[in-house]
C-alpha cells in the first residue's frame, strides 16, 4: 500500500511460494457478540445475530438498499437457517468491524478470464490470487455495497451465522428440557419437542448465548422453504406510506438546511465572492466557502432555514470563477478534444495486455482478408432519482452523520478528516438510498455537508445539491473507444480477434480519493478498462485483448455495470459484423464459438427460442441479440426494434440470466427490468459534451430518460442452477445497447458505431 503498486502481475511468479497456504481455511467471519449494538433485552449470539425479548431476530446489515432489494434477500438467508418467517426479521445497522467488510466485491477485481476460474480448470496462478486477495480483503474490512457483490459476499457467512445461533438455541432448549438436540424441531421460529414442550428463541436466548455449538452446517438445498421462492420486498410498504427514511427524509431538531454552488468549470474554485445579496434574503443565515474535498469540485454553501431559501441565496451570491490549473498547453477539458487525445493514444501505445491466446501475430500474417473496427461511448452521468445529500451535526467534539451512502466507512474517514477528529469519534446513519448506481461509493457531498456543520455552531445542516449541480459535478463514467481487428482465412473463417481499447481507469482515481490511507498516484491495471472484452466466452483460436489506460482530467466514477456497460457494446456489436462478413446468422454464429462455454450456449439459446428467433416479426419490426457475462451471472437478450417518425421504438425484450442460485426470484425479475430500462436510457439518449471545462448537460431536458410510454416489455427467464449465488443487479445493463444496434442494423442496413444510438 505504501509502494501505491498491485502486484497482481507477479503472482505467476510467485504462486509457487504460497500454493500451500491455500489449503490454510479463510478467516472466520462469524465475529463476536460484543460487535452487535446493545439494545434492551436483546440477546447478541455472534457479529450478525441478536435474539428478542419476543422471539424476533435483529440481524446486523452491512449493506445499504438502494432499490435494489438486497434487505430482503439478506434477511430470507438468515430466516431460512433460523425456520423464522421473513417477517420476524428485524434489520439494525452494522459496525464497523473487518466481518462485514465485502470481500466479493475486491475478489471481483481480479483481472482474470471467467472460463479459466471454474471447478478444476482453475489454476495455480488463480487460486492464490483469489487467496491473497481474499485475505487482504478480510483484513481491510471495507464495507461497500456494490458491484452487484451484496449476495454474493454474504451467501455463506450469513447463511453460516444464522445457522450457528439455531445451533445454540437448539442445544440451550436441549438442556433445560434434559432432551437429546436432534430430538427438538423448530417451526415458525418455535422449538419443540415431543413431549410437549415449546418455546420461542427469546426464552432460550440467554441461556443459548453461553453456548458453543460444534460442527454446524447450514441447511442442504432440498430443506430449503424461503430460499428461491418469490418473496415480497419488504422495504416496499415503509416506501409506500412514506415512513422510509431517504436522506433527504431527515429531519432534527433545530436543523438548517444548506444549497451548493459549485464552480461551473470542473476542478475550478471561486477566486472571489461578494455575498451581501445573498446574505439580506429572508432566512438565509451564512455562506461557507467549500473545500474541494473528495475530488469534487470547489465552491459555496449557503445555510437557511428552508431549503427553498438556501438555493435562492445561492444564486444571489455573486462569484468569480476561476479555472482550474491544466497544465502549460493543455487548455480547457473538452470532450472534442479528449476524443482525438484518446484516438492518438489508440493508434501510438500498445497499453496493458489483459489477455492473449493462440499466436494472434502468425494468424494476421496469415489472413486472407481483414475486419477493422472503430468503436467509442460517450461519458455518462448517474442522474440518480435522489440528488446528493448529507445531514451533519458537529458538537461537543463528536460529529454525526445521516448519509444515503454505499461506503458508510469511508464517508466516516472523509468526516473525521473534515472535521480534525479521530474516527470512532464520528456516528454514520445509512439512510435508503434513492438511487446509487456507483455514484454513492464516492463521499465529496459528505465532506462538503461537514465543513458547513461546523460553521453552524453544533446545529444539524442538512445539504442538497440541485439537479444542475448534480449532473454537472458527477463522477462519470469514461469516454472510451476500442479498435477491432479480425483475420480471415480463406474460407472466410475467423482465425484472430485483436481488440486494443483506450479511456480513462476508474479504480486508481477511485482509489485516490476514497481511501484516506493512500495519497498520490496509485498504478495499478484496472480490470474495469477491459471487462467484457479481454473476457469473452467466444472460441477464437488466437485472441489479443488490451487497454491503454489515460488520465483525461474529468472526474470519473463507477456507473452500474461499469466498463462492461460500454465494452458489451464493442464487443456484440462487432460479433454481428463478423456473423454478417461471413455470412452466418448471428445466432448460429455466436453458437459455433460456444463450444467450450455450455452454459453461455444454453442462455443464449434460450433467449432466442422464447424471443422466436427467426419467426416472421410485424413489418418494419427486426431483432437483435447480444450475449454477455458480467459479475458472475451470463444474461442474453434478444430486443425487437421498429423506427417510427424518426424515433427508435424497443417494443420487446427478452432476457434470460444465469446467475447461479437465486434467493428470489421475484427481486431478479425487477432487476432485470431496472438493468433494461437504465441501459435503454443509456443506449438511446445519455451523452454527457463538455466545452471549456463546463458540462453542457445540466437536467433531464438535455439528458433524458426513457418514459413509461418508451418503456419495453420485458420477459424475464431464469435458469435453474445449483451454483452459487452470481449478481443480479448490474448484469442486464451491458447487453441492451448492442442488442438495440445490432436490430437497428437489420432494419437499415447501417452499422452503428458510437453511443447513443440514432435513429
Amino acid at each position: 500500500m505504501k509502494r501505491r503498486t498491485w502486484l497482481l502481475s507477479a503472482l505467476g511468479a510467485t504462486g509457487a511460494l504460497v500454493v500451500g497456504w491455500g489449503v490454510m481455511p479463510a478467516r472466520s467471519r462469524l465475529g463476536s457478540p460484543e460487535l452487535m449494538l446493545k439494545t434492551e433485552g436483546d440477546i447478541a449470539l455472534n457479529g450478525w445475530i441478536k435474539i428478542a425479548q419476543d422471539g424476533a431476530v435483529v440481524l446486523a446489515m452491512p449493506r445499504s438498499e438502494m432499490g435494489q432489494g438486497v434487505h430482503t434477500a439478506l434477511a430470507m438467508l438468515v430466516a431460512e437457517e433460523l425456520d423464522l418467517p421473513l417477517a420476524r426479521v428485524r434489520l439494525e445497522q452494522a459496525g464497523a468491524d473487518s466481518i462485514y467488510g465485502n470481500v466479493a466485491m475486491l475478489l471481483g477485481t481480479l483481472p482474470f478470464h471467467p472460463l479459466d476460474s471454474e471447478g478444476e480448470h482453475q489454476s495455480v496462478k488463480i487460486k492464490v490470487g483469489e487467496w491473497i486477495v481474499g485475505k487482504i480483503a478480510r483484513e481491510l474490512g471495507i464495507n461497500a455495497t456494490g458491484g452487484s457483490s451484496s449476495i454474493v459476499d454474504l451467501w455463506e457467512p450469513l447463511r453460516m451465522a444464522a445457522a450457528t445461533a439455531r445451533a445454540s438455541l437448539v442445544q440451550a432448549a436441549a438442556t433445560a428440557w434434559k432432551v437429546p438436540a436432534s430430538e427438538i424441531t423448530v417451526t415458525d421460529g418455535v422449538m419443540q419437542h415431543a413431549s410437549g414442550k415449546a418455546a420461542h428463541y427469546g426464552a432460550m436466548s440467554t441461556a443459548a448465548a453461553g453456548t458453543t455449538p460444534h460442527d454446524v452446517t447450514p441447511k442442504s438445498r432440498q430443506d430449503w422453504k424461503l430460499i428461491g421462492q418469490p418473496a415480497a420486498r419488504t422495504d416496499i410498504p415503509a416506501k409506500v406510506t412514506g415512513q422510509a427514511q431517504f436522506g433527504l427524509d431527515v429531519r432534527l431538531p433545530g436543523m438548517l438546511f444548506a444549497a451548493v454552488r459549485m464552480s461551473p468549470m470542473l476542478g475550478g474554485a471561486a477566486s472571489s465572492m461578494d455575498t451581501k445579496a445573498a446574505l439580506a434574503l429572508q432566512g438565509v443565515e451564512k455562506v461557507v466557502a467549500l473545500d474541494a474535498w473528495g475530488g469534487g469540485t470547489a465552491g459555496l454553501a449557503v445555510v437557511a432555514q428552508t431549503t427553498w431559501q438556501a438555493r435562492q441565496g445561492a444564486q444571489a451570491v455573486q462569484v468569480q470563477w476561476q479555472a482550474p490549473s491544466m497544465g502549460a498547453g493543455s487548455g480547457a477539458l473538452d470532450t472534442t478534444r479528449i476524443q482525438a487525445a484518446l484516438l492518438n493514444s489508440l493508434n501510438t501505445e500498445s497499453g496493458f495486455t489483459f489477455y492473449e491466446q493462440g499466436v494472434p501475430v502468425q494468424a494476421e500474417k496469415a489472413a486472407a482478408s481483414r475486419i477493422d473496427a472503430l468503436y467509442q461511448a460517450p461519458y455518462l452521468a448517474h442522474a440518480t432519482m435522489e440528488p446528493m445529500n448529507c445531514t451533519a451535526q458537529v458538537k461537543d467534539g463528536r460529529v454525526e452523520i445521516w448519509a444515503p451512502t454505499q461506503v458508510p466507512l469511508m464517508a466516516r474517514a472523509i468526516a473525521a478528516k473534515v472535521a480534525g477528529v479521530k474516527e470512532d469519534q464520528v456516528t454514520v446513519h445509512v439512510t435508503m438510498l434513492g438511487g446509487g448506481f456507483g455514484r454513492r461509493l464516492d463521499v465529496d457531498f459528505v465532506g462538503q455537508a461537514v465543513q458547513v456543520a461546523m460553521a453552524c455552531a453544533g446545529a444539524p445542516v442538512q445539504l442538497s445539491w440541485s439537479r444542475e449541480e448534480d449532473m454537472t459535478h458527477d463522477f462519470y463514467r469514461p469516454m472510451h473507444l476500442a479498435k477491432f481487428q479480425a483475420s480471415l482465412d480463406a474460407q472466410g473463417e475467423v482465425t484472430s480477434l485483436r481488440i486494443k481499447s483506450a479511456g480513462d481507469a476508474i479504480s486508481p482515481r477511485w482509489m485516490a480519493r476514497a481511501v484516506p490511507m493512500l495519497s498520490g498516484p496509485i498504478d495499478m491495471p484496472d480490470k474495469t478498462t477491459s471487462e467484457g472484452l479481454f473476457d469473452l466466452p467466444y472460441g477464437f483460436a488466437s485472441q489479443h485483448m488490451s487497454h491503454v489506460a489515460t488520465q483525461s482530467g474529468v472526474p470519473v466514477g463507477f456507473w452500474r455495470s461499469v466498463g462492461h456497460s460500454h465494452n458489451a457494446f464493442f464487443s456484440e456489436s462487432f460479433m454481428d459484423e463478423l456473423a454478417v462478413a461471413t455470412k452466418q446468422d448471428p445466432l448460429a454464429f455466436r453458437l459455433s464459438l460456444l463450444k467450450e462455454a455450455p452454459r453461455y450456449a444454453a442462455v443464449l439459446q434460450k433467449a432466442a427460442d422464447l424471443a422466436g428467433w427467426g419467426k416472421a416479426l410485424p413489418a418494419g419490426h427486426a431483432h437483435g441479440i447480444a450475449l454477455h457475462q458480467s459479475f458472475g451471472s451470463i444474461v442474453a437478450q434478444v430486443a425487437e426494434v421498429s423506427l417510427s417518425d424518426g424515433h427508435i421504438r424497443v417494443h420487446r425484450v427478452v432476457c434470460v440470466i444465469d446467475c447461479g442460485t437465486v434467493v428470489n426470484p421475484a427481486t431478479v425479475a425487477q432487476q432485470m427490468e431496472s438493468g433494461v430500462i437504465f441501459g435503454l436510457s443509456a443506449a438511446l439518449f445519455g451523452q454527457i459534451d463538455i466545452v471549456g471545462g463546463v458540462v453542457q448537460q445540466s437536467n433531464f431536458p438535455n439528458y433524458p430518460m426513457v418514459t413509461l410510454a418508451q418503456a419495453p416489455v420485458v420477459q424475464t427467464h431464469i435458469m435453474p442452477s445449483t451454483r452459487a449465488p452470481g449478481g443480479v443487479g448490474e448484469p442486464a445493463v451491458p447487453p441492451i445497447a448492442p442488442a438495440v444496434a445490432n436490430a437497428l442494423f437489420t432494419l437499415t442496413g447501417k452499422r452503428q458505431r458510437s453511443l447513443p444510438l440514432k435513429a
